[in-house]
């Protein structure tokens, strides 16, 4: 599973490239950009894809070319990429770290290495300490400080990986074991099976009759990097992405009391354990033993929990928060699932972007997702770095949107939106006439971060006064590990949100999965509906919405509270009441 490997790649090359005065770079510059997006958002690893169908396989891939095919069947064959070495020795600079920090592109980490000789973090942190970077021209102490609060957020989460890099990977390692016939099962555990938003490490569990084969499996795989520690029925190895990862072979009957250790958080584990010994008996990870210390074989984590007189709890809600107590006493309500999913409020096309899909693609992206609708919600004029639109544009779009609706009737319906920004004084980008020709309105913030709460919280709230907004879009504005969430006062939020009917959106982008999980929680007290939105923005992203998904299932949301869990019908009857 090189695809993360791959795609960071691409996207340091594009940043290397955006340096280049040449007139035809910026075509480059786009394409590359355009490949790292497609290849980091597939769930389907690139290498599979190459092997099953060579580089003409690579090459139906959205926005891959025959060079980028060639670059990519370079790497998956050798394990190099000429281009990226190249310029690589043209620019020894830690691009992909540096650029990740808010108020620091390409041309300024160049800036800074030429000045100052900052090449990484590191030397980006002395440069800060001698605040030799404020007196540079083109920057100033407002950048200096800038970066400084990046590189804080940046560490802040050092170690730890986007759920969304992650899962895939782990996935890939699982079905990979599976497939050797060596396992009986396989699973991912840990706080990826939680569906943390980022992870620090993978843990996998198998039973297997063959634990020295599956072990020499596991250590050899492609996503290997290095071997950390091998034995019969556990090894430990670093992963291509930059994880550890560990794989256990567990006897069967204590599979499920393995499955349920290395699965909930440390507090909701010793809440178990807790009840556990109460029950007269001893759980840890290696079974669930009677007071004579006798192994009782269960044969899966819902026997399990019976045994101690609870409910079965899924794994996302596995973190103390008051599941335990609720599992005793029957009252835990199940949370929405994947399967529930009907729609998706929050997409966007190349009548906006020219780097995203067509509509038609997407349509067609959205059938194969199993969606009934879907909205299609393209920027807003004042967003010109996204190729905003505006009023007559929109105009123009939407009879292109009834056409195809037409030519699809029965199979899927595409609604009529935006993504409409919502401006610093908190008026919105749109007049209101087009505004009202829209099935739906996303209503989001993409400039002035830094306003003070209180600003932040009056410009959201008159946009959700205005009554033309039907979800506010990635509430918070937090992109994950770079930029941190506004401030805001969520309550006040909420408040607007209830008496304007407007729903909450959880954006299932891995960068943002925004509202968080305890922010849900908080919004949840609130007659409020929620929107899980995939925000794609070509056809691999609709994916993304497993991950707004287990998100919503980590702040207790059930199906009912979700807008589009909704079927057609019902969702246009919800839309008519507007």
């Amino acid at each position: 599973m090189d695809n993360k490997i791959i795609s960071d790649m691409f996207a340091e090359i594009a940043s290397m490239l955006s340096l280049d005065e040449r007139p035809t770079a910026r075509f480059e510059v786009r394409a590359y950009q355009k490949a790292a997006l497609t290849i980091g958002s597939m769930q389907e690893g690139v290498d599979d894809i190459y092997r099953k169908g060579g580089k003409a396989a690579l090459m139906e891939l959205p926005g891959i070319g025959k060079g980028i095919a060639g670059s990519i069947e370079e790497y998956i064959t050798t394990g190099h990429m000429e281009k990226y070495e190249y310029l690589k020795k043209m620019y020894p600079i830690d691009m992909k770290g540096l650029t990740s920090i808010q108020g620091l592109g390409a041309r300024k980490a160049v800036a800074l290495y030429k000045a100052l000789g900052v090449k990484d973090i590191p030397t980006l942190k002395k440069a800060l300490a001698s605040h030799k970077i404020g007196k540079l021209e083109g920057f100033g102490e407002k950048s200096e400080e800038m970066i400084h609060k990046g590189l804080d957020l940046l560490q802040r989460s050092s170690g730890r990986m986007l759920l969304g890099d992650a899962l895939p990977v782990a996935e890939a390692i699982v079905q990979r074991l599976k497939d050797s016939g060596l396992v009986d099962r396989a699973l991912v555990a840990g706080s990826a099976r939680r569906m943390r938003e980022t992870v620090g490490d993978l843990d996998i569990l198998a039973i297997s009759e063959k634990a020295p084969k599956v072990m020499e499996l596991f250590t050899k795989m492609p996503e290997v990097e290095s071997l950390i520690a091998e034995g019969p029925t556990r090894s430990a190895v670093r992963l291509k992405i930059g994880l550890n990862c560990d794989l256990r072979v567990i006897p069967e009957d204590g599979f499920s009391a393995a499955v349920q250790y290395f699965t909930g958080s440390k507090d909701h584990n010793v809440q178990v354990r807790t009840i556990s010994v109460r029950k007269g008996y001893k759980l840890n990870e290696y079974g669930l033993f009677n007071k004579k210390g006798k192994i009782i074989p269960t044969k899966s984590e819902e026997e399990l929990y019976a045994k101690l007189g609870m409910q079965w709890m899924p794994p996302e809600m596995r973190e103390a928060r008051g599941e335990v107590k609720l599992a005793q006493e029957s009252a835990l309500k199940m949370p929405v699932e994947l399967g529930d999913i009907k729609g998706d409020m929050h997409t966007h096309g190349r009548d906006s972007d020219p780097s995203t899909d067509p509509l038609e693609k997407m349509a067609d992206a959205a059938m194969t997702s199993g969606l009934k609708y879907f909205a299609s919600t393209n920027h807003t004029k004042s967003l010109k770095v996204e190729n905003g639109m505006n009023e007559k544009q929109f105009e123009l779009f939407f009879k292109k949107v009834d056409a195809l609706n037409k030519r699809l009737y029965g199979k899927i319906r595409i609604l009529k939106g935006a993504e409409v920004d919502i401006l610093k004084d908190g008026s919105l980008d749109l007049d209101q006439k087009c505004l009202k020709s829209m099935d739906w309105v996303v209503g989001s913030v993409h400039s002035a971060f830094n306003q003070p709460e209180e600003e932040m919280t009056k410009r959201i709230v008159k946009a959700i006064d205005s009554g033309f907004i039907d979800v506010l879009g990635h509430p918070t504005g937090r992109e994950m590990p770079s930029r941190d969430a506004y401030r805001l006062d969520l309550d006040k939020v909420c408040e607007a949100a209830e008496r304007n009917r407007v729903a909450m959106e959880i954006n299932a982008q891995p960068k943002r999965l925004d509202l968080n999980d305890t922010n849900i929680i908080s919004a949840s007290k609130y007659k409020i509906k929620f929107a899980i939105d995939s925000d794609a923005h070509r056809t691999p992203h609709f994916a993304y919405m497993r991950y707004g998904v287990g998100t919503a299932r980590r702040g207790w949301l059930t199906k009912d509270r979700i807008v589009n869990a909704m079927g057609l019908k019902e969702i246009s009857k919800y839309l008519e009441m507007d």
